[in-house]
């Protein structure tokens, strides 16, 4: 099967681009190059999902601290009171397949269970929703204060996922005739149509009031994403490291606002990604920016109250993909509640939520 569908991605390279140059005079050569650039990403897209011994990736959220329960179980119950994080991510929207990714998670501390508690949902639609993947998890983090000034968390998250796929909207190159388009019946077998299962993940946390750092290991177990039961299809373990500091602009008035510099470096598989850039506060405005290693600048800008937050970020991309495809668009809402039970000596990790 994946030797196949890398040799009919190949054929339908060769096929659109000749059509194109012949067309290229109609008016329909933007249309067409779309269209092509739609079907080659559908094609490499099922050989990393379907081909024997390949392997699945996470979606990436540019406001990483944004979404806490997603970067890093250990985050759950980190701001002591109730709060609601809601994240959209649309990339490369000039495509018209492009990536969307929702998720919306609910977290708090308990100091009966001298720890915090999380839920996590999100959902990711890849080719206009023809391939699906929904995550629902449940999220544990104990707190540890180890001196006055230092404390340590850990995070346990336990998933159900579910991927589904929509083969009716798949395309391949045994269907294409040379002068009439796509008109023949494909031979391919279709897998199955969904799959579920379930996955782990642990993290931890160590701050300050002017520092934190974490370490988490997300699918511990490398679950199966294949829909053929005769393949290998694990999703990579994914590692991430993250840190930053705070910086005030007056040591007598930090709430004023500070500067925020910051580094995340997560690898999953041979996939590596390296972030570093910097937030600032003043009153409640933020603004940040980041570069991504050789791949984008992201600039980003944000509203913090005590209660709310909003957020919105560009990914501007610097490699040879070029910002043909429209770049990267992120919105972030947040809220914070107030606590209704009895508060108790607690630390909260002072960190960006963008």
């Amino acid at each position: 099967m994946q030797a196949t569908l890398r040799q009919n991605i190949t054929n339908w390279e060769a096929l659109l681009t000749n059509i194109i140059r012949i067309l290229a005079n109609l008016g329909l050569k933007s249309m067409l190059i779309r269209v092509k650039s739609l079907i080659i990403l559908i094609g490499w897209l099922l050989i990393g999902t379907l081909g024997n011994q390949a392997h699945a990736q996470d979606p990436q959220f540019t406001q990483f601290y944004a979404n806490p329960l997603y970067l890093n179980p250990a985050f759950a119950g980190s701001k002591r009171c109730p709060r609601v994080n809601l994240n959209y991510r649309n990339q490369w929207p000039a495509f018209a397949g492009q990536y969307e990714t929702y998720s919306a998670s609910y977290d708090q501390h308990v100091n009966a269970l001298s720890g915090g508690l999380g839920g996590y949902v999100y959902s990711d639609l890849q080719g206009n929703g023809t391939l699906r993947t929904i995550n629902i998890s449940a999220i544990y983090s104990y707190t540890l204060e180890v001196s006055r000034s230092f404390s340590i968390k850990a995070g346990f998250q336990a998933t159900y996922m579910q991927q589904s796929i929509d083969w009716s909207r798949l395309t391949f190159g045994d269907m294409i005739d040379e002068r009439y388009g796509f008109v023949y019946e494909t031979q391919e077998t279709p897998g199955t149509d969904q799959i579920n299962g379930a996955d782990f993940s642990v993290g931890f946390l160590g701050y300050s009031d002017k520092f934190y750092a974490g370490f988490a290991v997300h699918h511990l177990a490398e679950p199966q994403a294949s829909f053929f039961s005769d393949n290998d299809s694990r999703i990579y373990r994914k590692y991430t490291l993250h840190g930053g500091m705070n910086i005030p602009f007056n040591e007598r008035y930090p709430e004023e606002g500070a500067i925020s510099p910051n580094i995340l470096y997560m690898q999953q598989g041979p996939a590596r990604q390296l972030l570093f850039g910097l937030y600032a506060k003043k009153g409640p405005f933020v603004a940040g920016l980041w570069y991504r290693n050789q791949d984008a600048f992201i600039v980003l800008a944000g509203l913090q109250t005590e209660k709310f937050r909003f957020g919105y970020s560009y990914d501007i991309t610097t490699s040879r993909l070029t910002n043909e495809p429209g770049g990267s668009h992120e919105i972030s809402v947040g809220f914070q509640f107030e606590c209704v039970q009895k508060r108790k000596r607690f630390r909260a990790l002072s960190c960006p939520e963008f």
